[in-house]
Protein backbone atom coordinates (compact mmCIF):
# COMPACT_ATOMS: atom_id res chain seq x y z
CA UNK A 1 0.00 0.00 0.00
CA UNK A 2 1.36 3.41 -0.94
CA UNK A 3 2.27 5.76 1.86
CA UNK A 4 1.48 9.49 1.77
CA UNK A 5 5.15 10.14 0.98
CA UNK A 6 4.96 7.75 -1.99
CA UNK A 7 1.85 9.51 -3.28
CA UNK A 8 3.49 12.89 -2.73
CA UNK A 9 6.56 11.96 -4.79
CA UNK A 10 4.41 10.46 -7.51
CA UNK A 11 2.14 13.52 -7.69
CA UNK A 12 4.90 16.11 -7.97
CA UNK A 13 6.51 13.99 -10.71
CA UNK A 14 3.31 13.52 -12.74
CA UNK A 15 2.39 17.21 -12.43
CA UNK A 16 5.98 18.39 -13.07
CA UNK A 17 5.99 20.48 -9.90
CA UNK A 18 9.64 20.07 -8.96
CA UNK A 19 12.82 19.35 -10.88
CA UNK A 20 16.22 18.41 -9.45
CA UNK A 21 18.24 21.55 -8.85
CA UNK A 22 15.23 23.79 -8.18
CA UNK A 23 14.15 25.26 -4.85
CA UNK A 24 10.75 25.83 -3.27
CA UNK A 25 9.65 28.60 -0.94
CA UNK A 26 7.27 26.68 1.34
CA UNK A 27 4.54 28.84 2.87
CA UNK A 28 4.17 27.74 6.51
CA UNK A 29 1.42 29.03 8.79
CA UNK A 30 2.12 26.50 11.54
CA UNK A 31 -1.15 24.68 10.99
CA UNK A 32 -1.44 20.94 10.35
CA UNK A 33 -1.40 21.17 6.55
CA UNK A 34 1.74 23.30 6.21
CA UNK A 35 3.57 21.29 8.89
CA UNK A 36 2.87 18.07 6.99
CA UNK A 37 3.99 19.69 3.72
CA UNK A 38 7.23 20.80 5.36
CA UNK A 39 7.92 17.29 6.64
CA UNK A 40 7.09 15.69 3.27
CA UNK A 41 9.43 18.07 1.45
CA UNK A 42 12.25 17.22 3.83
CA UNK A 43 11.58 13.47 3.56
CA UNK A 44 11.39 13.64 -0.27
CA UNK A 45 14.74 15.40 -0.51
CA UNK A 46 13.32 18.62 -1.93
CA UNK A 47 15.48 21.71 -1.55
CA UNK A 48 13.37 24.38 0.14
CA UNK A 49 13.30 27.43 2.36
CA UNK A 50 10.35 28.59 4.45
CA UNK A 51 8.18 31.71 4.64
CA UNK A 52 5.75 32.80 7.34
CA UNK A 53 3.23 35.65 7.25
CA UNK A 54 2.26 37.27 10.54
CA UNK A 55 -0.93 39.19 9.75
CA UNK A 56 -1.17 40.47 13.36
CA UNK A 57 -4.89 39.77 13.47
CA UNK A 58 -5.12 37.47 16.50
CA UNK A 59 -2.95 39.17 19.12
CA UNK A 60 -0.83 36.77 21.17
CA UNK A 61 -1.97 33.86 19.02
CA UNK A 62 -0.30 35.40 15.97
CA UNK A 63 2.91 35.81 17.98
CA UNK A 64 2.66 32.20 19.13
CA UNK A 65 2.31 31.00 15.53
CA UNK A 66 5.35 32.97 14.40
CA UNK A 67 7.50 31.55 17.17
CA UNK A 68 6.29 28.02 16.41
CA UNK A 69 7.33 28.37 12.77
CA UNK A 70 10.71 29.80 13.80
CA UNK A 71 11.29 26.71 15.95
CA UNK A 72 10.10 24.50 13.08
CA UNK A 73 12.65 26.08 10.71
CA UNK A 74 15.41 25.32 13.20
CA UNK A 75 14.22 21.74 13.48
CA UNK A 76 14.58 21.21 9.72
CA UNK A 77 17.65 23.42 9.37
CA UNK A 78 15.97 25.71 6.86
CA UNK A 79 16.23 29.43 6.35
CA UNK A 80 13.01 31.20 7.31
CA UNK A 81 11.60 34.44 5.88
CA UNK A 82 9.12 36.25 8.14
CA UNK A 83 7.02 39.28 7.26
CA UNK A 84 4.68 41.15 9.62
CA UNK A 85 1.71 42.93 8.06
CA UNK A 86 -0.62 45.64 9.35
CA UNK A 87 -3.51 43.79 7.74
CA UNK A 88 -6.32 45.81 9.32
CA UNK A 89 -4.88 49.10 8.03
CA UNK A 90 -4.34 47.62 4.57
CA UNK A 91 -7.90 46.34 4.32
CA UNK A 92 -9.42 49.57 5.64
CA UNK A 93 -7.47 51.74 3.20
CA UNK A 94 -8.60 49.63 0.24
CA UNK A 95 -12.09 48.71 1.36
CA UNK A 96 -11.50 44.96 1.04
CA UNK A 97 -12.30 42.04 3.31
CA UNK A 98 -9.71 40.59 5.68
CA UNK A 99 -9.62 37.42 3.60
CA UNK A 100 -8.97 39.30 0.38
CA UNK A 101 -6.48 41.69 1.94
CA UNK A 102 -4.47 38.92 3.60
CA UNK A 103 -4.34 37.01 0.33
CA UNK A 104 -3.14 40.08 -1.57
CA UNK A 105 -0.45 40.83 1.01
CA UNK A 106 0.72 37.22 1.18
CA UNK A 107 1.16 36.62 -2.53
CA UNK A 108 2.59 40.06 -3.23
CA UNK A 109 5.30 39.35 -0.65
CA UNK A 110 5.95 35.89 -2.04
CA UNK A 111 6.53 37.39 -5.48
CA UNK A 112 9.22 39.66 -4.08
CA UNK A 113 11.09 36.58 -2.85
CA UNK A 114 11.12 34.97 -6.28
CA UNK A 115 13.67 36.10 -8.81
CA UNK A 116 13.27 35.98 -12.61
CA UNK A 117 12.30 32.59 -13.99
CA UNK A 118 15.07 30.10 -13.44
CA UNK A 119 17.13 32.41 -11.21
CA UNK A 120 16.20 31.00 -7.82
CA UNK A 121 18.99 29.93 -5.51
CA UNK A 122 19.76 26.22 -5.64
CA UNK A 123 21.78 23.91 -3.46
CA UNK A 124 22.51 24.30 0.25
CA UNK A 125 22.72 27.72 1.81
CA UNK A 126 26.47 28.55 1.70
CA UNK A 127 26.16 30.59 4.89
CA UNK A 128 24.45 27.75 6.71
CA UNK A 129 20.87 27.38 8.02
CA UNK A 130 19.40 30.57 9.40
CA UNK A 131 21.56 32.88 7.29
CA UNK A 132 20.20 35.11 4.50
CA UNK A 133 20.30 33.60 1.05
CA UNK A 134 22.07 35.39 -1.80
CA UNK A 135 19.84 36.56 -4.65
CA UNK A 136 16.34 35.15 -5.05
CA UNK A 137 14.91 32.91 -2.35
CA UNK A 138 13.47 30.21 -4.61
CA UNK A 139 12.07 29.25 -8.00
CA UNK A 140 8.47 28.66 -6.90
CA UNK A 141 6.12 29.06 -3.94
CA UNK A 142 4.63 25.87 -2.49
CA UNK A 143 1.39 26.02 -0.50
CA UNK A 144 -0.34 23.29 1.51
CA UNK A 145 -3.75 23.42 -0.17
CA UNK A 146 -5.20 19.90 -0.20
CA UNK A 147 -8.11 18.13 -1.87
CA UNK A 148 -10.71 19.28 0.68
CA UNK A 149 -9.63 22.90 0.20
CA UNK A 150 -10.08 22.40 -3.51
CA UNK A 151 -13.59 21.02 -3.10
CA UNK A 152 -14.47 24.11 -1.07
CA UNK A 153 -13.02 26.29 -3.84
CA UNK A 154 -15.10 24.41 -6.42
CA UNK A 155 -18.28 25.04 -4.44
CA UNK A 156 -17.50 28.72 -3.84
CA UNK A 157 -16.74 29.24 -7.53
CA UNK A 158 -19.94 27.45 -8.51
CA UNK A 159 -22.08 29.73 -6.36
CA UNK A 160 -20.17 32.86 -7.41
CA UNK A 161 -20.65 31.97 -11.08
CA UNK A 162 -17.11 31.82 -12.45
CA UNK A 163 -17.82 29.63 -15.47
CA UNK A 164 -16.12 26.41 -16.53
CA UNK A 165 -12.64 27.53 -15.48
CA UNK A 166 -13.83 27.99 -11.90
CA UNK A 167 -15.17 24.44 -11.69
CA UNK A 168 -11.69 22.96 -12.08
CA UNK A 169 -10.76 24.54 -8.74
CA UNK A 170 -7.15 25.30 -7.88
CA UNK A 171 -4.48 23.97 -10.21
CA UNK A 172 -1.40 22.04 -9.05
CA UNK A 173 0.81 24.41 -11.05
CA UNK A 174 -0.16 27.99 -11.73
CA UNK A 175 2.51 30.39 -12.89
CA UNK A 176 5.19 29.92 -10.18
CA UNK A 177 2.83 28.64 -7.52
CA UNK A 178 2.77 24.90 -6.79
CA UNK A 179 0.19 23.02 -4.73
CA UNK A 180 1.70 19.55 -4.18
CA UNK A 181 -0.99 18.28 -1.77
CA UNK A 182 -4.08 18.67 -3.95
CA UNK A 183 -4.26 14.91 -4.34
CA UNK A 184 -4.71 14.29 -0.61
CA UNK A 185 -7.80 14.57 1.61
CA UNK A 186 -7.39 16.18 5.02
CA UNK A 187 -7.85 12.81 6.76
CA UNK A 188 -4.64 11.47 5.18
CA UNK A 189 -2.67 14.53 6.28
CA UNK A 190 -3.95 14.15 9.83
CA UNK A 191 -3.08 10.45 9.90
CA UNK A 192 0.43 11.19 8.62
CA UNK A 193 0.98 13.83 11.32
CA UNK A 194 -0.13 11.39 14.04
CA UNK A 195 2.09 8.63 12.69
CA UNK A 196 5.14 10.92 12.57
CA UNK A 197 4.39 12.64 15.87
CA UNK A 198 4.21 16.07 14.23
CA UNK A 199 2.88 18.95 16.29
CA UNK A 200 1.11 22.03 14.97
CA UNK A 201 -0.81 25.11 16.12
CA UNK A 202 -4.52 25.72 15.72
CA UNK A 203 -5.90 28.96 14.27
CA UNK A 204 -8.91 29.93 16.38
CA UNK A 205 -10.40 31.85 13.41
CA UNK A 206 -10.98 28.50 11.70
CA UNK A 207 -13.82 27.89 14.15
CA UNK A 208 -15.90 30.87 13.01
CA UNK A 209 -18.11 30.80 9.94
CA UNK A 210 -17.91 34.55 9.23
CA UNK A 211 -15.32 33.84 6.54
CA UNK A 212 -16.70 32.39 3.29
CA UNK A 213 -14.47 29.33 3.16
CA UNK A 214 -15.23 28.47 6.77
CA UNK A 215 -18.95 28.88 6.07
CA UNK A 216 -18.74 26.16 3.44
CA UNK A 217 -16.45 24.01 5.57
CA UNK A 218 -18.42 24.23 8.80
CA UNK A 219 -22.01 24.55 7.60
CA UNK A 220 -22.65 23.80 3.94
CA UNK A 221 -20.58 20.64 3.44
CA UNK A 222 -21.66 18.92 6.72
CA UNK A 223 -25.28 19.57 5.77
CA UNK A 224 -24.80 18.01 2.32
CA UNK A 225 -22.95 15.06 3.86
CA UNK A 226 -26.09 14.18 5.79
CA UNK A 227 -27.70 13.25 2.48
CA UNK A 228 -24.57 12.34 0.47
CA UNK A 229 -21.95 10.91 2.88
CA UNK A 230 -19.35 10.53 0.09
CA UNK A 231 -19.74 14.08 -1.21
CA UNK A 232 -16.08 15.02 -0.63
CA UNK A 233 -14.81 11.98 -2.54
CA UNK A 234 -17.35 12.51 -5.32
CA UNK A 235 -16.53 16.18 -5.74
CA UNK A 236 -12.83 15.37 -5.58
CA UNK A 237 -13.34 12.99 -8.52
CA UNK A 238 -15.38 15.67 -10.31
CA UNK A 239 -12.49 18.10 -9.97
CA UNK A 240 -10.31 15.80 -12.04
CA UNK A 241 -13.01 15.47 -14.70
CA UNK A 242 -13.74 19.20 -14.74
CA UNK A 243 -10.04 19.91 -15.24
CA UNK A 244 -10.08 17.77 -18.39
CA UNK A 245 -13.33 19.37 -19.55
CA UNK A 246 -11.74 22.80 -19.04
CA UNK A 247 -8.86 21.84 -21.35
CA UNK A 248 -11.27 20.85 -24.14
CA UNK A 249 -13.36 23.96 -23.47
CA UNK A 250 -10.32 26.24 -23.55
CA UNK A 251 -9.17 24.86 -26.89
CA UNK A 252 -12.65 25.40 -28.34
CA UNK A 253 -12.71 28.99 -27.05
CA UNK A 254 -9.31 29.70 -28.58
CA UNK A 255 -10.61 28.61 -31.97
CA UNK A 256 -13.61 30.92 -31.57
CA UNK A 257 -11.33 33.83 -30.65
CA UNK A 258 -9.21 33.26 -33.73
CA UNK A 259 -12.30 33.30 -35.95
CA UNK A 260 -14.02 36.28 -34.33
CA UNK A 261 -11.31 38.59 -32.97
CA UNK A 262 -8.80 40.53 -35.05
CA UNK A 263 -5.93 42.50 -33.42
CA UNK A 264 -5.65 46.09 -34.59
CA UNK A 265 -2.58 47.25 -32.69
CA UNK A 266 -2.11 49.36 -29.54
CA UNK A 267 -4.27 46.97 -27.48
CA UNK A 268 -7.21 47.30 -29.87
CA UNK A 269 -9.34 44.39 -31.12
CA UNK A 270 -12.18 44.14 -33.64
CA UNK A 271 -15.02 41.59 -33.52
CA UNK A 272 -16.99 41.12 -36.73
CA UNK A 273 -20.71 41.66 -36.10
CA UNK A 274 -21.68 39.50 -39.07
CA UNK A 275 -19.72 36.54 -37.70
CA UNK A 276 -20.78 37.17 -34.11
CA UNK A 277 -24.48 37.07 -35.02
CA UNK A 278 -23.97 33.57 -36.42
CA UNK A 279 -22.14 32.34 -33.31
CA UNK A 280 -23.74 29.69 -31.11
CA UNK A 281 -23.88 29.76 -28.11
CA UNK A 282 -23.53 33.55 -28.29
CA UNK A 283 -23.55 34.54 -24.61
CA UNK A 284 -21.06 31.89 -23.48
CA UNK A 285 -18.57 32.71 -26.22
CA UNK A 286 -18.96 36.45 -25.66
CA UNK A 287 -18.36 35.96 -21.93
CA UNK A 288 -15.14 34.01 -22.52
CA UNK A 289 -13.85 36.43 -25.17
CA UNK A 290 -14.45 39.45 -22.95
CA UNK A 291 -13.22 37.94 -19.68
CA UNK A 292 -9.53 38.89 -20.27
CA UNK A 293 -10.65 42.50 -20.68
CA UNK A 294 -12.31 42.65 -17.26
CA UNK A 295 -15.97 42.28 -18.32
CA UNK A 296 -18.37 40.52 -15.94
CA UNK A 297 -21.00 37.91 -16.91
CA UNK A 298 -23.78 40.51 -16.68
CA UNK A 299 -21.79 42.89 -18.89
CA UNK A 300 -21.43 40.21 -21.57
CA UNK A 301 -25.25 40.19 -21.72
CA UNK A 302 -25.18 43.98 -22.17
CA UNK A 303 -22.64 43.60 -24.97
CA UNK A 304 -24.87 41.06 -26.71
CA UNK A 305 -27.66 43.67 -26.58
CA UNK A 306 -25.39 46.09 -28.45
CA UNK A 307 -25.88 43.90 -31.54
CA UNK A 308 -29.32 45.46 -31.86
CA UNK A 309 -28.25 49.03 -31.03
CA UNK A 310 -26.91 51.85 -33.19
CA UNK A 311 -23.22 52.79 -33.60
CA UNK A 312 -21.75 54.79 -30.74
CA UNK A 313 -23.16 52.79 -27.83
CA UNK A 314 -20.67 51.01 -25.60
CA UNK A 315 -20.12 48.97 -22.43
CA UNK A 316 -17.08 49.60 -20.21
CA UNK A 317 -15.25 47.37 -17.74
CA UNK A 318 -12.72 48.68 -15.21
CA UNK A 319 -9.96 48.53 -17.83
CA UNK A 320 -11.54 48.39 -21.31
CA UNK A 321 -14.43 49.56 -23.41
CA UNK A 322 -16.28 47.69 -26.14
CA UNK A 323 -17.82 50.06 -28.67
CA UNK A 324 -20.54 49.33 -31.23
CA UNK A 325 -19.33 50.55 -34.62
CA UNK A 326 -20.98 50.04 -38.00
CA UNK A 327 -19.66 46.56 -38.81
CA UNK A 328 -17.58 45.61 -35.77
CA UNK A 329 -17.32 45.75 -32.01
CA UNK A 330 -14.15 47.64 -31.08
CA UNK A 331 -12.35 46.76 -27.84
CA UNK A 332 -9.91 49.41 -26.61
CA UNK A 333 -8.16 50.17 -23.30
CA UNK A 334 -9.74 52.95 -21.29
CA UNK A 335 -7.88 56.24 -21.38
CA UNK A 336 -6.69 56.93 -17.83
CA UNK A 337 -6.72 60.70 -18.28
CA UNK A 338 -7.96 63.15 -20.88
CA UNK A 339 -4.99 64.07 -23.06
CA UNK A 340 -4.13 67.74 -22.50
CA UNK A 341 -2.91 69.98 -25.35
CA UNK A 342 0.88 70.35 -25.63
CA UNK A 343 3.00 73.05 -27.23
CA UNK A 344 5.78 72.64 -29.79
CA UNK A 345 8.26 75.52 -29.75
CA UNK A 346 10.23 76.62 -32.81
CA UNK A 347 13.58 75.46 -31.42
CA UNK A 348 12.42 72.07 -30.12
CA UNK A 349 13.63 69.15 -32.26
CA UNK A 350 10.91 66.87 -30.89
CA UNK A 351 7.90 66.67 -28.64
CA UNK A 352 6.72 63.64 -26.67
CA UNK A 353 2.94 63.43 -26.22
CA UNK A 354 0.44 60.66 -25.35
CA UNK A 355 0.07 59.74 -29.04
CA UNK A 356 3.80 59.28 -29.66
CA UNK A 357 6.63 61.63 -30.69
CA UNK A 358 6.47 64.58 -33.07
CA UNK A 359 9.80 65.47 -34.73
CA UNK A 360 10.34 68.79 -36.52
CA UNK A 361 13.18 70.29 -38.57
CA UNK A 362 13.60 73.16 -41.00
CA UNK A 363 14.82 72.21 -44.47
CA UNK A 364 16.04 74.21 -47.43
CA UNK A 365 13.85 73.87 -50.51
CA UNK A 366 16.68 72.31 -52.52
CA UNK A 367 17.15 69.50 -50.02
CA UNK A 368 13.66 68.05 -50.24
CA UNK A 369 11.52 66.15 -52.63
CA UNK A 370 8.86 68.69 -51.78
CA UNK A 371 6.56 68.18 -54.69
CA UNK A 372 6.31 64.46 -54.05
CA UNK A 373 3.40 63.16 -52.01
CA UNK A 374 4.60 62.45 -48.46
CA UNK A 375 3.51 59.52 -46.23
CA UNK A 376 0.62 60.16 -43.82
CA UNK A 377 3.06 60.20 -40.88
CA UNK A 378 5.19 62.93 -42.50
CA UNK A 379 4.04 66.50 -43.22
CA UNK A 380 5.95 68.91 -45.48
CA UNK A 381 4.67 72.43 -44.88
CA UNK A 382 5.53 75.93 -46.11
CA UNK A 383 7.56 77.28 -43.20
CA UNK A 384 6.87 80.92 -44.09
CA UNK A 385 3.15 80.48 -43.50
CA UNK A 386 3.59 78.99 -40.03
CA UNK A 387 3.95 80.79 -36.70
CA UNK A 388 5.33 79.04 -33.62
CA UNK A 389 4.55 77.88 -31.05
CA UNK A 390 2.39 75.13 -32.48
CA UNK A 391 -0.43 73.56 -30.47
CA UNK A 392 -0.90 69.80 -30.53
CA UNK A 393 -4.26 68.62 -29.24
CA UNK A 394 -7.08 66.13 -29.64
CA UNK A 395 -9.61 67.07 -32.28
CA UNK A 396 -13.00 68.29 -31.09
CA UNK A 397 -16.46 68.71 -32.62
CA UNK A 398 -16.63 71.84 -34.75
CA UNK A 399 -13.02 71.58 -35.95
CA UNK A 400 -12.51 72.13 -39.64
CA UNK A 401 -9.64 72.41 -42.11
CA UNK A 402 -8.97 72.63 -45.84
CA UNK A 403 -7.92 69.07 -46.85
CA UNK A 404 -4.96 68.99 -49.23
CA UNK A 405 -6.22 69.43 -52.81
CA UNK A 406 -9.45 71.17 -51.76
CA UNK A 407 -10.27 74.86 -51.78
CA UNK A 408 -13.24 74.58 -49.45
CA UNK A 409 -13.17 73.91 -45.74
CA UNK A 410 -14.46 70.64 -44.36
CA UNK A 411 -15.47 69.70 -40.85
CA UNK A 412 -13.30 66.97 -39.38
CA UNK A 413 -16.37 64.98 -38.39
CA UNK A 414 -17.41 64.83 -42.06
CA UNK A 415 -13.86 64.14 -43.19
CA UNK A 416 -13.65 61.17 -40.81
CA UNK A 417 -16.90 59.72 -42.13
CA UNK A 418 -15.63 59.97 -45.71
CA UNK A 419 -12.33 58.39 -44.64
CA UNK A 420 -14.35 55.55 -43.01
CA UNK A 421 -12.63 55.98 -39.64
CA UNK A 422 -14.14 53.94 -36.84
CA UNK A 423 -15.42 55.64 -33.71
CA UNK A 424 -12.45 54.33 -31.74
CA UNK A 425 -9.99 55.57 -34.38
CA UNK A 426 -11.58 59.02 -34.31
CA UNK A 427 -10.95 59.30 -30.60
CA UNK A 428 -7.21 58.81 -31.16
CA UNK A 429 -6.83 61.63 -33.71
CA UNK A 430 -4.54 64.57 -32.89
CA UNK A 431 -4.38 67.86 -34.78
CA UNK A 432 -1.57 70.40 -35.03
CA UNK A 433 -2.52 74.05 -35.26
CA UNK A 434 -0.85 77.45 -35.69
CA UNK A 435 -2.65 80.65 -34.67
CA UNK A 436 -5.90 78.74 -34.35
CA UNK A 437 -5.66 77.15 -37.83
CA UNK A 438 -5.18 73.42 -38.27
CA UNK A 439 -1.99 72.60 -40.18
CA UNK A 440 -2.17 68.85 -40.07
CA UNK A 441 -4.53 66.10 -39.02
CA UNK A 442 -1.90 63.64 -37.86
CA UNK A 443 -1.92 60.41 -39.78
CA UNK A 444 -4.56 61.72 -42.20
CA UNK A 445 -3.88 64.86 -44.27
CA UNK A 446 -2.28 68.30 -44.16
CA UNK A 447 -4.17 71.56 -44.67
CA UNK A 448 -4.09 72.84 -48.25
CA UNK A 449 -3.36 76.40 -47.07
CA UNK A 450 0.07 75.31 -45.79
CA UNK A 451 1.09 73.05 -48.68
CA UNK A 452 4.48 73.40 -50.35
CA UNK A 453 4.29 75.24 -53.69
CA UNK A 454 6.86 76.24 -56.33
CA UNK A 455 7.09 79.59 -54.53
CA UNK A 456 8.07 77.96 -51.23
CA UNK A 457 11.57 78.84 -50.01
CA UNK A 458 11.69 76.90 -46.74
CA UNK A 459 10.05 73.71 -45.58
CA UNK A 460 8.98 72.62 -42.10
CA UNK A 461 9.44 68.84 -42.02
CA UNK A 462 7.29 67.09 -39.38
CA UNK A 463 7.28 63.39 -38.64
CA UNK A 464 4.95 61.57 -36.31
CA UNK A 465 6.23 58.39 -34.65
CA UNK A 466 3.40 56.67 -32.77
CA UNK A 467 3.85 54.46 -29.72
Amino acid sequence: MKTLLDKFKEYITIEHLWQPGSKWLVAVSGGLDSVVLTDLCAAAGIDFVMAHCNFQLRGSESERDEQFVRDLAKKYGRYLYVERFDTDAYCSSRGVSVQEGARDLRYAWFRTLLGPTGSGSTGPNPAGPGSPLPGAAADAVATAHHRDDNVETLLMNFFKGTGISGLRGMLPLQDRLVRPLLFSPKTELRAYAEEKGLTHVEDSSNETDKYTRNFFRLRVIPLVEERYPSVMDNLGDNLARFSEVAIVYRHAMEEQRKQLMEPKGEGCWHISLVRLRKTVPLHTILYEMLLPFGFTPSQSVEVAALLNSTPGHYVASATHRILRDRKVFIITPLQETEAAPVVLEAGSPSLVFPGGVLIQKRMDITATGILKESPVRIALLDAAKISHPLLLRRWKPGDYFYPLGMRKKKKLSRFFIDAKLSLADKEKVWVLESDGRILWVLGQRIDDRFRVTPATTGVLHLEWVSH
